[in-house]
């Protein structure tokens, strides 16, 4: 079996885990190697005046939660929280290529283009960007992932998956990771809540026949 190399690259903290850590459980549970990149700070953006210590707790959070799942690496980036499109679009796709070029990763996840959050859209189009269709271009696959509280905010609905990743075995896992994020969670009905990632994961597999599974949008597959 060949050994995949997977990049996640997300906006935020905790973005890697709602997106696609069930996923990334049975890539790593096959033996594959998962790498995260996330290219924002995550906090600078709320009210509240003590953005040293929150951005402190978050970033312990991300370590852990990556650790735990046995992610490889994780790069760092500290782009403005919500404030992407006051950046070039340049420093963000360089920031990508930095990493893409360090670990040639052959299969990539990243943003639905539509989410609500601007950061998000921003790091979609980052990606697409840095991985165009170059002679010796690793990345032969790149798929979009929903994040609860953001796909589904932005009206109208459009994000509309064709693969579906069967969770059933990985679900408490990724549930598990998402737990390290306190500072992130939710009290259900909010969608950023344990219980409401278990429900999407619930709805998704029920879609296609299965008891839990994480959605995905096919943006380029090079067979």
């Amino acid at each position: 079996m060949k050994k995949n190399k997977i990049l996640i690259i997300a906006a935020h903290p905790d973005d890697e885990v709602l997106g696609c850590f069930g996923t990334m459980a049975r890539y790593i549970q096959q033996g594959h190697d998962i790498f995260t990149l996330i290219l924002g700070e995550g906090k600078t953006s709320r009210e509240n005046e003590n953005h040293s210590k929150d951005q402190e707790i978050l970033e312990e959070e991300l370590s852990k939660a990556n650790n735990f799942l046995g992610v490889k690496k994780v790069f760092r980036r500290f782009f403005p929280d919500n404030a992407f499109d006051k950046i070039p679009l340049l420093d963000i796709v360089k920031s990508i290529e930095e990493v893409k070029k360090e670990i040639q990763p052959n299969i990539i996840f990243t943003h639905y283009e539509k989410d609500l959050n601007i950061d998000h859209q921003i790091t979609y189009k980052a990606t697409i960007t840095a991985t165009r269709s170059m002679p010796k271009e690793s990345v032969k696959e790149i798929y979009s992932f929903e994040i609860l509280s953001s796909t589904e905010w932005n009206y109208p609905l459009s994000f509309q998956p064709d693969v579906f990743f069967d969770i059933s075995s990985t679900l408490n896992l990724k549930l598990q990771a998402m737990s390290f994020y306190q500072s992130e969670l939710k009290q259900y009905p909010h969608p950023r809540s344990l219980e409401g990632i278990k429900i999407n994961a619930q709805y998704q597999g029920m879609r296609v026949g299965l008891q839990y599974a994480e959605a995905f949008k096919s943006i380029k597959v090079i067979k």
